[in-house]
């Protein structure tokens, strides 16, 4: 694994809220909200394909977190463990793996953390390439000025809320450019967790329109866009944002869309993830693939990976999986 930076030892805390984000409310700038200075983004971490490079995908992290932080992924000791989460663990050295061996004592599931970073390099897609950036630390409207690394503002925990366009183009925009100087033959994907799965719901959206939200062209062709726990920003303005025009048309009908999403998640409620996928369905987008697991919470688990994986193999085109 390569690193753009030296790897942070220091995990930030972890900020746990409950969202009832804004599937409804209007889109306006952070006209409002804690006013804005210049955002300046933090660190980007890479991970290099281990096999021939075919696709580049963005992975973004969630609120107050970063591009090294720790995703939870919670392992059960009935899970079919073979495989590729058995090398996880192991080539982790990762406690779970005695755990493995202990089948039937201990606790019956264990929630782990490891860097999304080392996540995704342990991950049975040696042609991807994932960039790993962090979001700017900024004053966050909800938390009354108090900064933290966010994508963008959320100014209140209300289906009527106004979303942050501003941050919104800021954030899609700066993924964007992380994909301008991928080869031309490499195939381009944005993914992400919580609110890192809003910011490419909505770079999905700014794909599909030609346009980020102010009006600038948006420069990345994308071929695949994933989402765990997380929500649609500006959903009620997006039939206005696309538009009539056949381009537009084509870029909804076709660019793939997976969404997961834990049934018992107490962050970000798994109704959210159902209105974003009818939101998308709703507005043309007609290869949206939504996935919802029974007893998941606001984290992660090998199946919802396992999908992950053969899906981005699928829409992406990949050449297939290492054994």
């Amino acid at each position: 694994m390569v690193l753009c930076s030296s790897w942070s030892l220091l995990s930030p805390l972890p900020v746990h809220f409950k969202v009832k984000m804004s599937l409804s409310g209007p889109s306006m700038s952070s006209g409002g909200k804690t006013v804005r200075r210049a955002l300046e983004f933090g660190r980007t971490y890479v991970v290099r394909p281990k096999g021939k490079h075919q696709a580049t995908v963005v992975w973004l992290h969630g609120l107050g977190d970063n591009g090294s932080s720790f995703a939870l992924v919670r392992f059960s000791e009935n899970d079919n463990l073979t495989g590729l989460w058995i090398r996880t663990i192991q080539n982790l050295n990762h406690p779970l793996a005695k755990e493995h061996k202990r089948k039937g004592k201990g606790e019956q599931n264990k929630t782990n953390q490891m860097p999304w970073s080392q996540l995704l390099e342990t991950l049975p897609l040696p042609n991807i390439k994932w960039i790993c950036p962090t979001a700017p630390t900024q004053p966050m409207t909800m938390f009354g000025g108090f900064p933290s690394t966010a994508w963008f503002d959320v100014e209140d925990l209300s289906e009527d809320v106004a979303d942050d366009l501003e941050g919104l183009d800021a954030a899609a925009a700066h993924v964007a450019n992380l994909l301008s100087t991928e080869p031309a033959d490499i195939k381009l994907g944005i993914g992400g967790f919580s609110m890192g799965a809003a910011t490419s719901l909505y770079s999905a959206t700014c794909f599909a329109a030609g346009k980020f939200g102010n009006g600038n062209p948006y420069p990345a062709n994308l071929s695949a866009v994933v989402g765990l726990s997380g929500w649609l920003p500006c959903a009620k303005t997006l039939k206005n944002k696309l538009g009539v025009d056949n381009e537009v048309t084509r870029r909804t009908a076709s660019v793939p869309i997976l969404l997961c999403h834990g049934k018992v998640d107490d962050v970000v409620m798994y109704k959210f993830g159902e209105k974003s996928s009818q939101a998308l369905n709703s507005n043309g987008f007609q290869n949206v693939t939504f996935k919802g697991y029974n007893g998941l919470g606001h984290y992660t688990i090998p199946e919802e990976m396992d999908e992950v994986c053969a899906w981005l193999t699928s829409k992406l085109g990949l050449e297939g999986s290492s054994s």
